[in-house]
């Protein structure tokens, strides 16, 4: 109960905000009445419970489920039986994503069903399984960089999106967005973070993100397709006039049934092909079957009240504070559209997700707080140039789409790896629920009241700016981690340092422990070989020294010199040669900063069995 108690404590700081933001907007700009605002809160005090559930049974499902999946692709022998497979995870996972067919709906009644939802819900669905099916291959076969392929994928996007229509291409990337949803990311994490274990390398980091990214590249390419295949190019229809839910307690009531029921469909798929599985390859003992069960069961509670508190709280105070500010001034819509998104995105749960895997991974080496900041900044820009479109009618989605993503593509070539990975899977994580919801009745009702907007042009894309904005942001925070080299204040170097006990003067091997900042630990294994070292193991680490120890100013973001740990097992008589050449290495004493020390390592043996000998002498008496 204590880890649930930690998710409801994380919830409740990014959730605030936001309910702060749009009660200060009902008590000062816009007049709501008392049943919408009453209702509002309501839904904000479930979606609290909602969210810490889902995030709670996440862990104690989701996330087993990817790693034993994730195995079992990984072990696959035949390539057709890692391209089915993946191909029917990514599938199975994404035809009942909730935000899928919240958007499938809304397209179909937005082209007065001249396009069916199923439709595009089995497309988009096809396109993930076939991105995912192509991402795992790429890495579990490593043959080409991940900013190399993401650069050809989104060469062809930009290619079809020559031959598509302006409501195609808002649709197109809207079901991007709406595809990493609650249940799809997590999963997909999960698996990435497996296969990147079972891989291993000196690119396990690098390999551990990106498969979202990789995931939302599907619909993009399956949208257009359609579109171009059956050579439609426009959608007509009307959206028709939104009603507005009466009462407090009736319309949550009410959309609860139904939201729970589409919640068990989500997750019904997977975990009949995870049970499948299980009775016929992993065999997992009843205990870890029993937890499964249990986090599944939080899972879905948590999301169906989730879900219900969104769409029965939020949409229609989005809808209506879209509207009014809308009647009032653009540059109130604008404004409030950037205070939203530098908000909103730190509640989506699949951040939160994102979060937690990125300090797993790094092991706290990236500063999640920075990478938090920098999407709220990227939303929040996004939404505000949203609403440029809404009100000015000449400005385009692609203005803004295509360049973005040309110039992250651009960036991918000099940021550092893993942040490359990181920003396309933050691109999915940031549209999310919320964005699904909340924001896009936002945006749809201020396109509504504006007699120079195009409902079903300008209301849908909002999505796909909130989609890429991360994208470039953080692809611009991994290009200065690289390339400006953070000094942190020197300490004083001192020579090699080595223990020798007195009785131990006939040892035969040392042990060799050398750190060095993060990125040398390969340059510390070659100079060591050259010496006559065997071998190496390496590890990542951080300094924690308060002498080296850099506060960021403003953000309040603490920055610590990223290390590498080299162990050596070596004789002795070539301990002392390996570590004179370290020391002796410029590279690695200038760049490097790099600390050796030696120890005899017949004393921890021995030390160990003099422990074991005592204990057994203990026991016998």
């Amino acid at each position: 109960m204590s880890l649930l108690f930690e998710k409801a404590k994380e919830v409740a700081r990014t959730l605030l905000p936001v309910v702060i933001l749009v009660l200060l907007v009902c008590f000062t700009i816009v007049d709501v009445e008392a049943d919408v605002l009453i209702r509002f809160i309501v839904g904000s005090v479930l979606l609290l419970i909602g969210l810490s559930i889902f995030l709670w049974g996440v862990d104690l499902s989701m996330n087993p489920i990817g790693d034993h999946m994730s195995q079992e692709v990984a072990t696959s022998k035949t390539p057709i039986k890692i391209g089915l497979l993946s191909f029917f995870l990514g599938f199975l996972i994404t035809v009942a994503e909730p935000d899928l067919l919240i958007l499938g709906s809304q397209v179909e009644t937005a082209s007065g069903k001249t396009l069916s939802a199923s439709i595009i819900v089995y497309m988009v669905s096809m396109g993930v399984g076939l991105m995912i099916s192509l991402g795992v291959f790429r890495l579990l076969k490593n043959r080409t960089s991940f900013s190399a392929f993401m650069a050809i994928t989104y060469g062809i996007i930009f290619v079809l999106a020559l031959f598509v229509s302006e409501e195609f291409l808002a649709i197109s990337f809207d079901a991007s967005g709406a595809t990493t949803g609650a249940l799809t990311t997590p999963f997909v994490l999960a698996i990435s973070l497996g296969l990147s274990k079972m891989k291993g390398g000196k690119n396990t980091e690098e390999n551990s993100f990106g498969l979202v990214g990789v995931m939302s590249a599907g619909p993009i390419l399956a949208v257009m397709l359609m579109s171009i295949i059956s050579g439609q190019k426009n959608i007509q229809g009307d959206v028709g006039e939104y009603i507005f839910a009466e009462g407090v307690i009736g319309p949550i009531i009410s959309k609860f049934p139904g939201i729970l029921f589409e919640s068990l469909i989500a997750l019904l798929p997977i975990t009949i092909l995870f049970f499948i599985f299980n009775y016929a390859k992993f065999k997992l003992s009843k205990d870890e079957i029993f937890g499964i069960i249990t986090g599944l069961s939080f899972t879905l509670l948590g999301l169906a009240i989730f879900l219900t508190a969104v769409n029965s709280g939020f949409m229609d105070m989005g809808r209506i504070i879209g509207m009014e500010l809308g009647k009032m001034s653009p540059w109130l819509l604008i404004g409030f559209g950037l205070l939203l998104g530098l908000i909103v995105v730190l509640v989506e749960p699949a951040v939160h997700v994102l979060g937690e895997h990125i300090e797993e991974v790094t092991s706290g080496h990236k500063p999640i707080g920075l990478i938090r900041t920098t999407l709220s900044i990227g939303v929040g820009i996004a939404i505000a140039l949203s609403m440029v479109r809404i009100v000015v009618p000449e400005v385009k989605l692609w203005y803004f789409l295509l360049p973005g993503f040309l110039i992250a593509i651009l960036l991918s070539f000099r940021a550092d790896p893993i942040f490359v990975g990181i920003a396309y899977d933050a691109g999915g994580v940031a549209s999310g629920p919320m964005t699904a919801t909340f924001v896009l009745a936002f945006a749809q009702g201020a396109a509504t009241i504006i007699d120079t907007a195009n409902v079903l042009v300008d209301g849908f894309g909002v999505i796909a700016m909130v989609a890429m904005a991360p994208v470039l942001s953080i692809m611009i925070l991994g290009t200065v981690f690289r390339h400006k080299k953070v000094e942190f204040p020197t300490v004083e170097k001192k020579p090699v340092a080595t223990t020798h006990l007195v009785e131990e003067v006939n040892m035969e091997h040392d042990c060799i422990m050398v750190t060095v900042n993060r990125g040398f630990a390969e340059k510390v294994v070659d100079v060591a070989r050259e010496s006559g070292a065997k071998g190496a193991t390496i590890m990542r680490g951080r300094g924690t020294d308060e002498n080296q120890k850099i506060m960021l100013p403003i953000i309040n973001i603490e920055l610590q010199p990223e290390k590498e740990i080299v162990w050596f097992i070596t004789t002795t008589l070539v301990s002392t040669l390996i570590a004179d050449s370290l020391l002796s290495d410029k590279q690695l004493d200038q760049d490097g900063e790099i600390a050796v020390f030696v120890s005899p390592t017949e004393a921890m043996v021995r030390t160990f069995t003099t422990i074991n000998t005592t204990n057994k002498i203990g026991s016998e008496k």
